[in-house]
């Protein structure tokens, strides 16, 4: 019989669920214990915050029509920019994707991870020193991913135990799926997003529940943070989650099914990492999603857009905003007929990285720009690879490289690169 707990199970005694004293999460098993009930046996849907955030406040006043180039850049910062993580695929029919490192300027390529023949690595993640990469792998034959973690060097590949250990049913187990870590600045907790449930008998991709979780490193101390889909299963699926510089927030991605109010559509969201204070950070027209990225000050906020329809469409864009959800800005050319995907900061906020697909390529690479959108420079040259969901941090590249550096260079003069990209496309959720 399956258990489900507040913590991670082991093979020996479980950890009791309790709550996390730096985040200020009371567990339903606190309220329970003296009612009979043993905190290992409560459900992780009842996992809950003293206060509940199901309700969001509302978007600050901002607008989709307010985009042209944004003002400002972050502040210079003393942090080193280091090796840069990506998720790459390892064949040509695109079915196994790794986990790729490269250096700044987009040389050194080398593979981290090993994943089964048709398994798919991806949503890598940095620990705040620099030494281990966090990421999913989902499982070929299930479709289920697990989160996973790697030393810096590839060496020491560990699956991080899953909620729901496998031997038995039930509501909190059925379809169970967790997905993109992310490591809070101190290294502490790693957020993740988790479904769950029955699978929607309109829609056989989604399931009945899903939202924002925390646990540690280890695997322990899991909570519950965010009740979007609570009490309207099926509605959308929460992913993708990214911490403010100083710990105290996080954004996500929050996409609607056809359900969802709006239906079919996509946002990111603000939450405190204490559970309270949900809010909408962009506009549903703007149809923001994957993972945002706070700039290391802490005054931007980077996202991509996604327009209607396949995966792959190109037209969407880079932009910024500010944690309020004001001053939105455009960082790309619009309209466009490329396809951007997710982008991030360097760890010194004096460079961005992102995925393109430039006309007519049989794959999609990195390209490098200022914070402000100039001196858009092209890093990867990798065929069919498909590069995407890049995390910059501090790492150094290693002193001698298993593999010759594949990518080639060369800068692009303010071009916005153009075309679609092939029908499966990088920025795929496998939601």
């Amino acid at each position: 019989m399956t258990r489900i707990t507040g913590t991670r199970q082991s093979p020996t005694s479980r950890a009791r669920t309790r709550a996390s004293a730096g985040a200020g999460l009371l567990l339903l098993g606190t309220l329970l214990t003296g009612c009979g009930a043993e905190p290992g046996e409560i459900p992780l849907s009842e996992i809950r915050p003293e206060s509940p955030s199901a309700t969001p406040e509302p978007t600050p006043t901002a607008s989709p029509g307010v985009v042209g180039a944004a003002a400002g850049t972050p502040a210079a910062a003393t942090a080193h920019n280091g090796l840069i993580v990506s998720r790459a695929y390892t064949d040509a029919s695109r079915t196994t994707s790794a986990i790729v490192t490269l250096s700044p300027d987009g040389s050194g390529q080398h593979q981290i991870t090993q994943p089964p023949d048709r398994a798919r690595d991806d949503r890598p993640d940095w620990s705040p020193d620099g030494t281990v990469v966090a990421f999913d792998r989902t499982d070929p034959q299930t479709g289920a991913a697990r989160l996973w973690t790697v030393a810096t060097s590839g060496e020491g590949a560990h699956q991080i135990n899953p909620l729901c250990d496998g031997s038995g049913g039930g509501t909190d187990c059925a379809n169970e799926d967790e997905r993109a870590p992310a490591f809070s600045p101190d290294g502490k907790q790693l957020a993740f997003s988790r479904s769950w449930g029955a699978l929607d008998p309109a829609d056989k991709t989604r399931t009945q529940y899903s939202d924002l979780y925390l646990m540690s490193p280890e695997g322990t101390d899991v909570q519950r943070l965010t009740f979007l889909t609570n009490d309207k299963p099926y509605s959308g699926a929460v992913s993708n989650p990214s911490w403010s510089p100083d710990g105290k927030q996080l954004t996500f991605e929050y996409r609607t099914g056809a359900t969802g109010q709006p239906a079919n559509s996509r946002a990111i969201y603000v939450v405190s990492a204490d559970g309270t204070g949900l809010r909408q950070l962009t506009p549903w027209e703007l149809r923001a999603g994957d993972r945002a990225e706070w700039s290391p000050d802490g005054t931007r906020i980077l996202f991509t857009t996604y327009p209607a329809g396949p995966e792959n469409a190109p037209g969407g864009g880079i932009y910024t905003v500010h944690p309020d959800g004001t001053a939105i800005g455009a960082l790309t050319a619009a309209p466009s007929d490329t396809f951007y995907g997710a982008a991030a900061y360097a760890p010194d906020g004096q460079s961005i990285i992102f995925t393109q697909a430039p006309a007519g390529a049989v794959g999609a690479d990195l390209y490098s720009m200022r914070p402000d959108g100039t001196g858009v420079a092209r890093l990867t040259n990798t065929a069919d690879k498909w590069l995407n969901r890049p995390a910059w941090g501090t790492a150094e590249p290693p002193a001698a490289p298993d593999a010759p550096s594949a990518p080639a260079q060369g800068a692009q003069p303010e071009a916005q690169a153009q075309g679609q990209p092939p029908t499966e496309g990088p920025q795929a959720d496998d939601e």
